[in-house]
């Protein structure tokens, strides 16, 4: 069973940088793709980015391409997600995920409920 926990969210101004980090445990996580969502309120929760399990492929969604960075480093089992350039939409709560069978780069791998393990979330607050 993999777990994972969420970190480094918080309250930021508009055009500040937070970076998240999230922590897994229980399992390797090289053997997962990772990627993060987030859900604003009265919204469904929605793809940001996805990394892919060894090689450090990435995608984004066009809302935060460029802005955002996910990175991963497999000798700590952690994931990260570099925000930059933040703007009040992108407040949310932020969850990781992760599965050991999707494919990097398929529609799957944006896709909420294709994901088998979920952290708790971490609030991110961006002020205007």
């Amino acid at each position: 069973q993999l777990q994972l926990v969420e970190s480094g969210g918080g309250l930021v101004q508009a055009g500040g940088s937070l970076r998240l980090s999230c922590a897994a445990s229980g399992r390797t996580s090289s053997m997962y793709v990772m990627a993060w969502f987030r859900q604003a309120p009265g919204k469904e929760r929605e793809f940001v980015a996805v990394i892919s399990k060894s090689m450090g492929f990435t995608l984004y969604s066009n809302s935060v391409k460029d802005r955002f960075t996910i990175s991963r480093d497999n000798a700590k089992n952690t994931v990260y997600l570099q925000m930059n350039s933040l703007k009040p939409e992108d407040t949310a709560i932020y969850y990781c995920a992760a599965d050991p069978s999707l494919a990097y780069g398929t529609r799957s791998s944006r896709q909420s409920s294709e994901y088998d393990y979920w952290g708790q979330g971490t609030q991110v607050t961006v002020s205007s």
